[in-house]
């Protein structure tokens, strides 16, 4: 952690040639003394964390911290554990259900400098990360792929929204060189909210009724609604109704649109 930290995610059904990427992009970026952040999940997650695995590897995982999932990286996990960093927020033992992965998702972008996107489509929790890295004040930054391949919808879409063009490390370097400085930094804790990452209360479920995701639902329409309309119209926090919204956008259900605005997505 007291290294710049550079996050890799996409898609969990990878092609070969996305895994081949994620890992040589992992391993060069290793070699710069950068430090890989993933979510050892199949697919992209998986080869970003063996690529980095014996140069600087954090895994933020869903569950608790003793919960292995999927539980084909078992021994990846045993590895990581041994070799680099693994983060939880969820108490121990606790498994991973549907509204674990939006609020893996955030840590994730939050601990890295910049966040790199490697086969994702459009409607995936990968793109929801480049957004909430983008909220964060993060470089997001994605890998290009043939028009043909669902896949490289979502990175391709964030290249024309603006996102970095990725083909190799120097890419990624060239960028946070250039507007980070070369000079790694040590982490600046006193900026972190650390009650938020410490305190399970601080985030619990116990805090969100249990109808919440179905009352901000009844509220939206296939129109587009603001935001702050939305927050004036619920008994939400700020905090509770933003996870809401991560949740619900993960699941398909709730799209955003130009001008911080919500919709409904048709089921048909």
């Amino acid at each position: 952690l007291t290294r710049q930290c550079i996050g890799i995610v996409g898609a969990r059904n990878a092609s070969i040639n996305g895994r081949k990427m994620a890992t040589s992009l992992a391993k060069q970026l290793g070699a710069a003394d950068r430090t890989i952040v993933s979510g050892l999940a199949r697919g992209i997650d998986t080869a970003a964390h063996q690529g980095s695995i014996n140069s600087g590897t954090i895994a933020v995982v869903a569950g608790g911290i003793d919960v292995v999932y999927p539980e084909e990286n078992k021994a990846l996990y045993d590895e990581i554990r041994e070799k680099g960093l693994i983060i939880a927020e969820s108490p121990m033992g606790q498994k991973p259900f549907a509204q674990s992965f939006p609020r893996r998702n955030r840590i994730v972008s939050g601990l890295s400098d910049a966040t790199i996107v490697i086969e994702a489509t459009l409607r995936s929790g990968s793109l929801i990360t480049a957004r909430l890295a983008g909220e964060q004040g993060r470089d997001v930054m994605a890998v290009p792929g043939s028009p043909l391949d669902p896949r490289a919808s979502g990175p391709n879409h964030l290249i024309r929204e603006g996102a970095t063009l990725v083909r190799e490390a120097s890419d990624v370097l060239e960028v946070l060189n250039t507007f980070s400085g070369t000079e790694l930094r040590e982490p600046d804790y006193s900026r972190t909210n650390v009650t938020n990452f410490t305190n399970p209360a601080a985030n619990s479920d116990h805090d969100i009724p249990a109808d919440a995701h179905e009352t901000i639902i009844d509220l939206l329409s296939f129109e587009a609604t603001g935001v702050d309309e939305l927050i004036r119209s619920c008994d939400l926090t700020h905090s509770a109704l933003h996870m809401i919204l991560l949740e619900l956008e993960l699941a398909g259900r709730i799209k955003r649109g130009s001008g911080n605005t919500l919709s409904l997505i048709s089921e048909d």
